[in-house]
């Protein structure tokens, strides 16, 4: 064999390595990325029982029920709803009406079972699916808290500190 042919299969070995690394590669980033979802789009998109994901909006107001650890409730974005079950000690910021984001999976009877749950404690950090979902359903806070932060300005109106 001459140099040449040494060094194109050495070229050619060299790039059959590196595909089998980059094949390899992405092939363990599939299995840990976790899609984020609104409730309406786990009602249109039809999602997977098993599949995991992120389960983003609001929480509806009167669908808190727990049992000891053992917690339901409901996640909306203002168009769809999905019930929401949940082992664990819910976080602080936890509260019908605020933000959240639940991971976990979708039961095949559409209770979606999550394993960690997010509070959040203001509108502004959720994500922009979430928030053009909630605005275009009248479910926003924007209005309210501009409205609340003017009248403290205002005489007689609520003080804050």
């Amino acid at each position: 064999m001459t140099r040449k042919g040494r060094r194109l299969v050495l070229i050619g070995a060299a790039l059959g390595v590196l595909g089998l690394a980059a094949g390899l590669i992405l092939t363990a980033l599939n299995d840990t990325i976790v899609f984020f979802r609104t409730p309406t789009e786990v009602a249109q998109r039809q999602v997977a029982p098993g599949e995991r994901l992120r389960l983003g909006g609001l929480v509806e107001a009167g669908s808190l029920v727990k049992q000891g650890t053992s917690v339901k409730f409901v996640v909306t974005d203002g168009n769809a709803q999905v019930t929401v079950a949940y082992a664990g000690l819910l976080p602080d910021l936890f509260r019908e009406g605020q933000g959240v984001v639940a991971e976990g999976m979708l039961k095949p009877d559409g209770t979606f079972t999550a394993d960690t749950v997010l509070a959040k404690h203001d509108e502004r950090y959720m994500p922009r699916e979430v928030a053009d979902t909630l605005k275009k359903s009248g479910h926003w806070m924007e209005d309210a808290q501009k409205k609340a932060a003017s009248d403290a300005g205002k005489p007689g109106g609520a003080l804050t500190q």
